[in-house]
């Protein structure tokens, strides 16, 4: 039975470190959090009397919102493990009060038996008493072996109860760690409770300010609207021109390739002219050699048959001076025939090469003649595409800020009857922050707006960025300009807050920013 329940304990036991693991995860989720909320304090405090009434405050107002209740309820998690804590610890204090009650009966069993044997006690007599060596070294290890248990259960009894008293006051621990965590859990249903207060105020003063800012709201996208459709005009018009000088420039190529390929079309018929001539002359010397060759082959041969038919009849009869003679005769043109052959083929061979590399010389001149002209008459290589759209995910961001609307059509977070059409992102930005270009690319124009505020289009192939709402702006129509390159200053909104209105067009049509940008 007391196996069972150790072995339940035990279990208990690993749940208890496991808890502790989700503890100490959750207090540094806390604390990561609370850096949170510590930075979104920071920047309320700085735009507070600039942008009281923005979206972007409003926005970080419910951010700092959600953090505090997420920290609230990862506190309410963190006690319930901490009860777990407390909990599974009574129950190791509980099995070791019982461990220790053990020990503590088993001990004074011992004791007891020693009084009762009080003549063991006297370890010099009963080790005296002993009728033979034999016996007297036994008591002696008897002794040692009774000493050695009473000191072992004596310590059994005392790290039992070290190890009770540590059980004990870990709990007392979690216990206090418990109270801190209520208390702390206290203030920050109290700061939940003010900061939703908060909310609610401001709520309260965008809808008593409802009229105005409305109207200003309204005023704003009738001139997104207008803007919308100068961007539009001026795409449409870009894509226009471009279409016309790709035509144009498509023709004027088309007529340079024309006359470049009559120019290689002469000079390849002169080469095939010339090549067909040294051709027929290497044909005819290939033939010959073939011919030479072949008669070459056919009397090494003849000459090698001689030689052996010579040796035959040497063999066959008693040789002489004359016999000799004819033999040395016989093998002397066998060799002279066979080196003959030997010559004609190689004669052949080169015969055979030189016709082969007058096939590749007359293709490599022609392709050469061709790319010449080409050269002569201005034809360019075909030009490389924009690689915008292959950067696509790891573009810059223009500006570091907080991004208050997304692109497409959004409901206005207080004004709920009041939807928002966006050609792209707006990104909330400290004051006298600068947008940069997002890519290399040419300026295709400055607009100017009816409040003020300036527009900047930059032309990336078939893609255009756009950067409105600016103060300021440090580029001109035409310009180049590279990745990073500070386009203008953002401008104040009307809502107090300093916005930068970002796009991405591809053609006409836009596209989202946040698809494209590495934020």
């Amino acid at each position: 039975m007391i196996k069972k329940i150790s072995f339940l304990i035990g279990i208990l036991l690993f749940g208890l470190q496991f808890g502790q693991q989700n503890k100490e995860q959750l207090q540094k989720q806390n604390a990561d959090l609370k850096k949170q909320i510590a930075q979104i304090n920071s920047d309320l405090a700085k735009t507070r009397n600039e942008s009281k009434l923005s979206i972007s405050y409003l926005n970080n107002v419910n951010k700092k919102l959600a953090l505090r209740e997420k920290v609230y309820n990862n506190t309410q998690k963190e006690k319930r493990f901490i009860e777990d804590e407390i909990y599974l610890r009574q129950l190791e204090i509980n099995r070791q009060n019982r461990e220790l009650a053990v020990l503590r009966k088993n001990y004074a069993h011992v004791l007891v038996n020693a009084y009762k044997n009080k003549g063991v006690q006297n370890k010099v007599t009963f080790i005296l008493s002993s009728k033979s060596l034999g016996e007297a070294l036994r008591r002696v290890q008897y002794l040692k072996q009774y000493s050695d248990y009473q000191d072992k259960k004596a310590a059994e009894i005392t790290n039992a109860a070290v190890a009770l008293k540590k059980s004990v006051e870990q709990k007392r621990k979690s216990a206090t760690e418990k109270e801190n965590l209520l208390a702390n859990q206290k203030k920050d249903l109290t700061t939940i409770s003010v900061e939703r207060s908060q909310k609610e105020q401001l709520v309260t003063d965008f809808k008593k300010n409802e009229t105005k800012l409305t109207a200003d709201l309204r005023q704003k996208q009738t001139q997104s609207k207008a803007l919308e459709g100068q961007i539009r005009a001026i795409i449409a018009e870009e894509i226009r021109i471009a279409k016309a000088e790709e035509e144009s420039r498509r023709k004027a190529e088309a007529e340079k390739i024309r006359l470049a390929k009559l120019a290689a079309d002469r000079e390849k018929a002169r080469i095939e002219a010339e090549s067909k001539a040294r051709a027929e002359a290497l044909e005819k010397e290939r033939k010959l050699a073939e011919a030479e060759a072949k008669k070459a082959s056919e009397l090494a041969a003849k000459r090698a048959d001689e030689e052996r038919k010579r040796n035959e009849e040497a063999a066959r009869s008693e040789a002489n001076a004359k016999d000799e003679a004819r033999k040395l005769a016989a093998k002397k043109a066998s060799e002279e025939a066979a080196l003959r052959s030997r010559e004609a083929t190689a004669k052949l061979n080169a015969a055979k090469a030189a016709e082969e590399a007058l096939e590749k010389k007359k293709d490599s001149d022609k392709k050469a003649a061709e790319t010449k002209a080409m050269t002569n008459y201005g034809v360019s290589a075909p030009a490389a595409g924009s690689n915008f759209a292959s950067s696509k995910g790891r573009i810059s961001m223009p500006a570091q800020g907080t991004i208050t609307h997304r692109f497409g059509r959004q409901q206005h977070p207080v004004f709920k009857s009041i939807w928002e059409e966006n050609n792209g992102i707006k990104i909330s930005v400290a004051k006298g922050t600068s947008a940069r270009a997002v890519f290399p690319g040419t300026v295709s124009q400055v607009i100017p707006s009816a409040d003020g505020t300036r527009t900047v289009m930059i032309k990336h192939g078939d893609y255009f960025t756009i950067y409105s709402n600016l103060s300021s702006t440090t580029v001109s129509k035409n310009q180049q300009v590279s990745a990073g390159t500070v386009v203008g200053a953002v401008a104040q909104d009307f809502d107090g807050t300093y916005t930068l209105d970002f796009q991405i067009w591809n053609g006409n049509n836009a596209v989202d920013p946040l698809g494209w940008v590495s934020y």
